[in-house]
């Protein structure tokens, strides 16, 4: 018997985002996409490598998960191409187990891509602070 979780599948192609200052751990994963997992660094242009990868994959939903601040300049950078849910970490604790970054991105595209994240609110352009 397979302990493996299985949920129905209702977006066909989703990126679940881990968040942190320095590092960005993305997994996509869907229908005619490999699930592969990737690690960008958080400068724009890192961000905008992550942003053309996403799209050669023709990903639509992006869930980031993100403490802090760190969510901001990425959000803004995708908020273009891509429908993004930025979701609470309280609100998708993980299996018990060693926690990873690779596992969190992997969990949070798997909830996406089942419907089953409620996105934080959000405004629609978001102040990184710069000047």
């Amino acid at each position: 018997m397979s302990s493996q979780i299985k949920f129905e599948q209702v977006i066909e192609r989703g990126c679940g985002l881990d968040v942190h200052q320095k590092t960005i751990v993305a997994t996509v994963r869907g229908i005619d996409v490999e699930i592969g997992t990737r690690t960008f660094g958080t400068f724009t242009s890192q961000i905008e490598e992550l942003q053309v990868w996403l799209n050669s994959l023709s990903i639509t939903h992006i869930a980031m998960e993100s403490t802090g601040v760190y969510w901001k300049p990425v959000y803004n950078i995708l908020e273009e191409d891509f429908k993004i849910i930025l979701v609470n970490a309280r609100h998708i604790k993980n299996v018990p187990g060693h926690k990873t970054d690779k596992k969190d991105s992997e969990w949070i595209a798997k909830l996406l891509l089942s419907g089953l994240l409620k996105g934080s609110f959000c405004p629609c352009r978001v102040d990184t602070g710069a000047a």
